[in-house]
């Protein structure tokens, strides 16, 4: 069946090296830990934290963030074996159509356009609050009003820096996440000393009606509820459960990495070095982060915007609060260019394959960077993050990333049968028992979003399907059994 089709592993290599879509290989192991470790700590660490510990879990919310960790190592470990394997630009969407089929494989190309837009869209739009509260600028500027100025402008600045190359783009990042794990480092260190164990008690509270988080978006009720009659109760065993919901956000980008793979120079030693090795550290510093954090005040009051700051201030560190912000500000700057980096390869790799129109796959002669669907992707997402609320949209980045990491680890155990043979630099252990593991406890985690998230998720992929039958599909470089080179333009 032609939706079916799989596009071998050998041609997606061979593809990588068209003279007009070849990419530069900058990107080392290091690069990479250091690009993760740039997307995944943002919003997470500086907001949910509080958040997620004061209306699920209490000072519990250190286990939330290592059960949503756990969950995020099952993914990582197929990811880096499909990384490593297949060293292509796109990510899931390149590995799914290796393992499981072109429409398959469009439907999670489709969905990870949605993680990486809205993402970059949403942390923009934070990255503008915080800046007006670091350096106050008028109300046009800073968007309280309807116009939001300055997440656009971040946005295309950060746009010029990933077309420049991806090399100034990984020295940029690294300057960024040095400060922001130097303010993290500062706030462990600062708030260690003023710990009061007694607010570690209860360490997970009884079981109680949940109290409405700070800027709560109506989302309809999660859908474990809807399905299995189980009310999201805040504190208790459960509570750690629906708290790792939660803060799972906070582990979104280690999967970007593996959009770099064909720009890095091992990527069979590097990819899983780099996936890997940023999410456990990662990890390390939440499970910390969260446990300072409810010690230095009771987790009742972390119901806020900016839980960091405010705890500082409650014990009486205002200019720390002041340097966790201008701390913020440089790590909600890496998301952002980070998540549109990865967006772009996406639409670089479906581009390429003729899912989506061939000239957006030009590679730039000087920069060796996808310009034209980097510039394209910077200024849709400066005009989202400029003009459209996306408070209402949050959960869609969430159960996105959850359905690609489904998709990878399926794709682990299909390509493990159909390709025993196939040399792999890496392995992801006790096969298919990890992969049905990951499988599973994503699908717990996306059980607890709301079905108003559940409704939008599937218009939009109804919407991916209509743009694939009427043009991926009879466009395809796989289409009549070809596969046939790139036209030069």
């Amino acid at each position: 069946m032609g939706v079916l089709r799989t596009k071998s592993i050998e041609q997606s290599i061979r593809d990588t090296e068209e003279s007009e879509h070849k990419l530069r290989k900058d990107l080392s192991a290091l690069d990479l830990t250091v690009f993760g470790i740039g997307v995944i700590i943002g919003t997470g660490i500086f907001v949910l934290t509080g958040i997620a510990a004061a209306t699920k879990a209490g000072p519990a919310v250190s286990l939330s963030f290592v059960l949503a960790g756990v969950a995020c190592a099952l993914a990582a470990l197929c990811y880096a074996e499909f990384a490593s394997t297949v060293p292509v630009a796109g990510s899931a969407y390149t590995f799914s159509y290796a393992s499981l089929g072109e429409l398959i494989a469009w439907i999670i190309g489709w969905d990870l356009v949605l993680e990486f837009a809205l993402g970059a869209s949403a942390v923009a739009v934070g990255w503008a609050k915080y800046f007006s509260s670091v350096f106050p600028v008028p109300e046009s500027i800073s968007g309280e009003g309807s116009v939001n100025l300055a997440a656009g402008a971040i946005v295309l600045v950060l746009t010029a820096v990933a077309i420049i190359g991806v090399k100034l783009s990984s020295r940029f990042n690294a300057v960024m996440v040095t400060i922001k794990l130097a303010v993290v480092a500062l706030f462990i260190g600062a708030g260690a000393v003023k710990i009061t164990t007694s607010n570690w008690h209860p360490f997970i509270p009884p079981p109680a009606e949940a109290p409405k988080a700070a800027n709560a978006v109506e989302a309809g009720r999660p859908l474990i509820e809807v399905i299995f009659g189980l009310k999201p109760l805040a504190f208790g065993w459960m509570g750690i459960g629906f708290g790792a919901a939660i803060v799972f956000f906070a582990f979104i980008g280690f999967d970007v990495v593996a959009t770099t793979a064909e720009e890095t120079r091992k990527p069979q030693r590097d990819m899983p070095i780099g996936i890997l090795g940023s999410l456990a550290i990662c990890t390390f510093l939440y499970v910390v982060v969260s446990l300072v954090l409810t010690g230095i005040v009771k987790y009742t009051k972390l119901n806020t915007a900016a839980p960091m700051a405010d705890a500082l201030k409650a014990v009486g560190y205002d200019w720390i609060a002041g340097l966790v912000s201008l701390g913020a500000l440089a790590g909600l700057t890496t998301v952002i260019l980070i998540l549109m980096m990865g967006q772009s390869r996406v639409l670089f790799a479906m581009s390429r394959d003729r899912l989506l129109p061939g000239w957006l796959s030009s590679v730039h002669p000087r920069f060796g960077t996808p310009w034209r669907i980097s510039l394209i992707t910077g200024v849709v997402v400066a005009l989202i993050a400029t003009f459209v609320p996306l408070e209402t949209l949050a959960d869609m980045v969430n159960i996105g990333t959850l359905f690609a990491f489904v998709l990878v680890s399926l794709g682990v155990i299909v390509l493990r049968r159909t390709q025993p043979d196939l040399e792999r630099a890496f392995r992801t252990p006790a096969v298919p028992l990890v992969p049905i593991l990951a499988v599973l406890s994503c699908v717990f985690l996306m059980l607890n979003l709301g079905t108003l998230t559940w409704w939008r998720f599937v218009v939009w992929m109804a919407l991916g399907l209509v743009v694939y039958f009427f043009y991926g599909y009879r466009h395809s470089r796989l289409a009549s059994g070809q596969q046939r080179p790139a036209a030069r333009r």
